[in-house]
């Protein structure tokens, strides 16, 4: 793929799309008509999620208004407590959440909101953004639907500068009022084949919506342009085993996308040989991995080709946050591929995933290994990739998908 397609591509989807919106349709639309352009088949599939609209949602601190954003599905209501700020999810700061408001620091996961509601707490506020940068933003988050179980108390989001004058100032009492309209929505994935000669399939897969304040160029237009550049390659290659592209919506809300694939294809599940998935690729900055939910046979391959290659990779076996984890559930081996910056030359989930963290040039480079690794393994005699998962991958796996919780966190 060249530079200015990508540098297109890149211009033409610079725009937030969350998953279930009007603009990730527009996304969606947007990226069959890419394909159709290179001559493949492709077609929406529509899925049901749950969404929101906030109609109001305030957060008092000992009567001083703090900008907040409601936290989507998570009912609606007021509450008002005493806060307590929660540092820690061992045993004895936990005991003091009961009646209380609960500031945590990071993402509200499973396992934290169970912690919560187990141990009393009425409410909760989570904050996002940096206390050195200038900005104010603030994420619109949700209780996502696997996280809050049907059982809901009301929270907010705010910026870290403000969480932390609430906590340095002493606040006492705090009061979260929060109206919302929940309702059921659609989002889709975008599914385009390439033909193969055999029955085996090999599914690609990139997440295209973004999260709220995010044009997504690095997180995740890069993987996107990725499929794109990878099927421009090898759509009139005689190939053994047929490509299929999935470009999954919603995945910023829990994987959304990839799961209804999985969900809606598991009868075919069976014939697929591997997922190969990306996640961000082409920044400017930043080292080439390859996260390997199969066996490790796979990472050592990587890594030879990646040496035959002149390119340099660095491979391991895990399980990645990412669109690849709900294949590997089911059985099917998965890898995906990510150029990971640092943290301090390009961020994602918030509105410095710009096109200014990219690099047209990179991103062929990268695109050009995987068609490499693509067509090596679309057109092996016998796929050489187990259609196995390791114990230690289900393990992992488990963990991530919190079916059961990690001992070591």
């Amino acid at each position: 793929m060249n530079t200015q397609t990508i540098d297109r591509i890149l211009k033409q989807t610079a725009y937030v799309r969350m998953g279930g919106t009007d603009e990730e349709l527009r996304c969606a639309e947007y990226l069959t008509a890419e394909c159709r352009a290179l001559g493949l088949d492709a077609h929406l599939e529509t899925f049901e999620v749950q969404m929101a609209t906030i109609r109001s949602a305030s957060l008092t601190a000992d009567g001083r208004s703090i900008p907040c954003k409601g936290y989507l599905n998570a009912g609606s209501g007021a509450v008002e407590a005493p806060l307590y700020y929660l540092p820690s999810d061992d045993a004895c700061s936990l005991a003091g959440c009961r009646g209380k408001i609960v500031m945590i620091d990071g993402y509200l996961g499973y396992w934290r909101y169970q912690d919560l509601l187990s141990s009393g707490a009425v409410g909760f506020i989570t904050y996002d953004g940096n206390a050195n940068y200038a900005d104010r933003d603030i994420d619109q988050r949700e209780l996502r639907a696997h996280v809050s179980k049907g059982v809901k108390i009301p929270g907010v989001n705010i910026n870290a500068k403000d969480a932390i004058a609430m906590i340095r100032d002493g606040v006492q009492t705090v009061r979260i009022e929060l109206e919302q309209d929940e309702y059921m929505g659609e989002s889709r994935n975008v599914v385009c084949d390439i033909p193969g000669t055999t029955e085996e399939t090999i599914v690609l897969s990139a997440h295209y919506d973004t999260t709220s304040l995010s044009t997504g160029a690095y997180d995740n237009m890069s993987g996107c342009i990725g499929l794109l550049g990878i099927a421009a390659a090898l759509k009139d290659k005689p190939l053994r085993r047929s490509l299929r592209l999935v470009f999954c919506g919603s995945e910023e809300r829990g994987l959304l996308g990839s799961k209804a694939y999985c969900a809606a294809h598991e009868d075919e599940l069976a014939s697929v040989a591997l997922n190969i998935n990306l996640d961000m690729i082409g920044c400017i900055m930043g080292k080439f991995i390859a996260c390997c939910t199969a066996e490790e046979k796979l990472v050592h391959f990587i890594e030879y080709l990646a040496s035959i290659e002149g390119f340099g990779v660095k491979a391991r076996q895990g399980v990645y946050s990412s669109d690849s984890t709900p294949f590997a559930d089911k059985g099917v081996p998965a890898v995906s591929f990510a150029r990971i910056a640092p943290q301090n030359t390009a961020t994602i989930h918030n509105s410095y995933d710009t096109l200014a963290v990219m690099k047209a040039d990179q991103l062929a480079k990268d695109v050009d290994f995987l068609v490499r690794f693509t067509d090596m393994m679309a057109n092996a005699a016998r796929c050489p990739v187990s259609r196995e998962i390791p114990e230690k991958m289900k393990d992992k796996l488990d963990i991530y998908l919190t079916r059961k919780r990690d001992k070591g966190e």
